[in-house]
């Protein structure tokens, strides 16, 4: 597969390449995908977003959703290329206004999502985003925080799947969507 950014085609391969690997990070054992080389390459950048963005063109999307943090970053330029709005699923505490929260298990303990109580209208039509799909527990949690406010997603977009994982098998009732794979 390839992508166009601007008059560059970027093959997956290529995407692929401008993600680099942090050794133990954020903990001993873990091999981060720092995305930011990515990011900072704007043709890179350009041709992930456009591809993504490709993938859900014809599904009359009326919202992004962007996941904290890196999400957002997606979910915004998502927004964009797709006429879309945007809204945010954030950590509890960093929302001015009222929230709606959900609280879900990790690996070791749990955690919380928020957003705000007005962030979707009833049967608005939603693209979830986020930079990196692992577990699969935080992109569920946030679907979990969308249907209850009526909002309807209509796929889930990430730039990178950590596919050993297997967290698409937690979000087994969506579209899922990833550029590269690992």
């Amino acid at each position: 597969m390839t992508s166009q950014g601007g008059s560059a085609i970027i093959p997956i391969e290529g995407l692929k390449q401008k993600i680099r690997d942090i050794p133990d990070f954020p903990q001993k054992g873990i091999l981060f995908k720092d995305i930011t080389p990515l990011l900072a390459d704007g043709k890179a950048f350009r041709a992930a977003i456009d591809q993504i963005a490709e993938r859900f063109s014809d599904r009359g999307i009326d919202l992004v959703v962007g996941v904290e943090a890196r999400g957002f970053i997606i979910a915004a330029a998502l927004a964009y290329r797709l006429h879309a709005g945007t809204t945010l699923i954030r950590k509890p505490g960093k929302l001015p206004y009222k929230t709606h929260s959900t609280t879900y298990a990790l690996e070791y303990g749990s955690d919380t999502l928020e957003i705000h109580q007005d962030a979707v209208q009833p049967a608005q039509r939603i693209l979830m985003a986020d930079d990196l799909l692992a577990t699969g527990g935080t992109m569920a949690a946030a679907i979990d925080l969308i249907t209850g406010l009526g909002g309807k997603v209509v796929g889930v977009a990430f730039l990178v799947e950590l596919v050993f994982l297997q967290g698409r098998g937690r979000l087994k009732d969506q579209e899922v969507f990833s550029l590269i794979q690992f």
